[in-house]
């Protein structure tokens, strides 16, 4: 046992130095710690990794088993044992997923409201940055009073980087925020130790505006800003290449900023 453990330490640290993300840091910890746990005293054989990706098919949905797999998988390729590696579950891959799942723009917008009247203001002006843009919330440090000058950020994630237009709408909305907090350099969206937000608490915020919104809980999580905007270009446009573009890679520019409009709230429309 103390030596998985030291394994995973190693793992853990290797991660670190390829500059992973926490969160995919502490994820690929988790899922081989998942593994380990079905493993118990166990020795490692390809059998037993066999055994436990037909557990995870049986117990969890596919999306979810490919995923500790992948993090199971590059554990073994750091620890030498590659002969034990697994193929993931073929999928076929879904552009959108049910409606029922998705936030809808009123959905999205009851959520807006809501925040304003529990006084949460920050949430309010973050959840309209992130349906406005498409960024996800560890993109949010990117969002800058530099930036609201340019109306453009430089987005780095991933290994790759990628320009996000910010709409007047939203540059005016932010400017608004930023003389009610006295920002005046740097990242606009900060926690009081002046700390880039945490997904997590954002995740927990959004939670807590579901009852009094009317809001699904299970509609009700960060990413699904994210899916909404995606949505709501490819209803405009019609063209899944230049969603790519902009969602993923975009680098030219590609995007009307006109599109986005509708997520800033107005005096009245929200």
């Amino acid at each position: 046992m103390e030596r998985r453990e030291q394994q995973l330490c190693d793992f853990e640290q290797d991660l670190r130095e390829r500059e992973k993300s926490r969160n995919t840091i502490e994820k690929y910890v988790r899922d081989v710690r998942r593994f380990f746990s079905y493993m118990g005293e166990k020795e490692l054989e390809r059998e037993r990794v066999i055994e436990y990706k037909a557990y995870l098919k049986d117990n969890y949905r596919l999306s979810s088993a490919n995923s500790m797999l992948i993090a199971l998988n590059a554990f073994l390729r750091f620890i030498g044992r590659t002969e034990c590696c697994v193929r993931i579950y073929r999928t076929q891959r879904q552009i959108f997923r049910e409606e029922s799942k998705e936030l809808n723009r009123e959905d999205y917008k009851k959520l807006v409201r809501e925040a304003k009247r529990r006084g949460n203001q920050r949430l309010y002006y973050l959840l309209q940055t992130l349906g406005t843009t498409g960024i996800r919330v560890s993109e949010l440090s990117s969002i800058t009073v530099e930036g609201l000058k340019k109306q453009s950020v430089r987005i780095h994630s991933k290994g790759k980087e990628r320009v996000v237009l910010l709409p007047q709408s939203l540059v005016v909305l932010l400017r608004v925020y930023c003389s009610l907090n006295r920002i005046r350099q740097g990242a606009i969206f900060v926690t009081k130790a002046g700390k880039p937000v945490d997904r997590r608490n954002v995740w927990a915020e959004m939670k807590r505006l579901c009852a009094g919104a009317g809001v699904e809980e299970s509609k009700v999580f960060p990413h699904n800003l994210r899916h909404l905007f995606a949505r709501c270009y490819y209803e405009k446009e019609k063209d899944l290449v230049r969603l790519a573009d902009y969602v993923i890679i975009r680098e030219r520019g590609l995007l009307s900023v006109r599109m986005a409009g509708f997520f800033v709230a107005k005096k009245e429309n929200i």
